[in-house]
């Protein structure tokens, strides 16, 4: 890597020589310190720690020998636990993986839907609607209702914990949610637009916003495999070949939505499928929640790890080191003979430039005569003058 430049939103923070960097690191990291520079945030909308937060970050000091000790110890197993949280990573990845296999085999690609499966559009199998658009009008008003929007929408999960209202004096019933609604994200990221959920009820009374799409199942459609052919398109990638991207979003609509194929088995295949299907995903989400559980061990661990180290019990301490006391005073000491060089050559720099103003402000007539010419033969390339010493007894 070559030579590089700090950005102005970051800090630089170069240690002394004395103090271990690699130690410096991990105390900065370590629990307490952030819990500290949390407690020090400040700003509005992006929350700063600024220059000063950084300066009064405590940070324990043990002697340079004992830095190094805990470097040492912490590089060994914070290894360890990186090659674990490696591990659960590929894990990850294998249950995602798996995920998109139970729900492709459930429903294959139209040319191989089971004889017996009728072929129809979204758009024939149920009501496709967009949710009204959100205008500074109705931010306030006499009858403000809650509404979904895209974060609160997830695959297979709606998230009720953050609800947002508007006012609804009119056309509620228009966008009034029912149990059983498929809820799909109509603008998000490629990879999640179309990202589907089922409103069952909870809270009740909830509208929808135009950054969704709701899919409202026909006669023939059971709610729970109408979300499961949602659920199958968004993993085979069929929703990002109807989005269009505009300023960074791609979005979904309607009329694409509607044109998207949807397969329609019996009512009684759809039941068998959905229980099927349902029992296989469980598996699946149970090695998922077991693998939540592993990665929150393996933070806890690394925060026990820190909060160890730097409370001076994780490696043992050598009565021989040198005091982290005297280690301090020297780069103290050094702060204070630096400081006073640069006032002094501050100092000296102030003066030079007010001799230098002052002989320039003179005037003309009291200027110094120019030196009057010599007639001492130049000294030729190389030569040096000398100058006679004279030595006392």
């Amino acid at each position: 890597m070559g030579p590089a430049i700090v950005k102005a939103d970051c800090i630089r923070f170069r240690a002394h020589p004395e103090v271990s960097t690699e130690w410096l690191l991990q105390a900065l990291i370590a629990p307490a310190t952030k819990q500290h520079a949390a407690a020090s945030l400040r700003g509005i909308g992006r929350a700063r720690l600024g220059l000063n937060g950084i300066r009064s970050l405590p940070v324990p000091v043990p002697p340079a020998a004992e830095q190094r000790r805990i470097a040492d110890a912490l590089d060994e197993r914070l290894a360890r636990l990186g090659e674990i949280t490696q591990l659960i990573a590929h894990a990850r990845s294998y249950v995602t993986t798996l995920r998109k296999k139970v729900l492709l085999d459930a429903i294959p690609e139209s040319a191989a839907w089971p004889e017996g499966w009728q072929a129809m559009t979204a758009g024939q199998a149920g009501i496709v609607d967009l949710g009204r658009a959100r205008h500074p009008d109705w931010h306030d008003g006499p009858k403000m209702r809650p509404y979904l929007r895209v974060a609160n929408v997830f695959e297979d999960r709606i998230d009720t914990t953050s609800l947002m209202e508007m006012d609804f004096s009119e056309g509620f019933g228009k966008y009034r949610l029912l149990p059983g609604d498929i809820l799909l994200n109509e603008g998000q990221s490629p990879h999640l637009v179309g990202r589907p959920a089922m409103y069952k009820g909870i809270p009740e009374g909830v509208a929808f916003t135009n950054s969704l799409l709701r899919f409202r199942a026909g006669d023939e459609v059971l709610p729970g495999w109408a979300l499961l052919v949602f659920r199958r398109h968004l993993h085979a990638g069929r929703f990002m070949r109807e989005v269009r991207i505009t300023t960074n979003i791609a979005h979904l609509s309607a009329s694409r939505l509607k044109a998207v194929e949807f397969p329609v088995p019996t009512l009684d295949e759809q039941r068998r499928l959905i229980a099927e299907t349902k029992g296989r995903l469980a598996r699946v989400d149970a090695l998922d929640l077991l693998l939540d559980k592993m990665e929150a061990h393996a933070n806890a661990l690394r925060r026990t790890l820190l909060a160890e180290a730097f409370a001076g019990r994780l490696v043992p301490q050598d009565p021989h080191d040198e005091p982290a006391e005297h280690l301090l005073k020297r780069i103290r000491v050094e702060r204070e003979t630096a400081e006073a060089e640069r006032k002094a050559a501050r100092r000296a720099a102030a003066q030079a430039r007010r001799k230098s103003q002052s002989a320039a402000e003179q005037p003309a007539s009291k200027a110094s005569p120019p030196p009057a010419p010599t007639s001492r033969t130049p000294l030729s390339e190389g030569e040096q003058t000398t100058l006679p010493l004279e030595f006392t007894e």
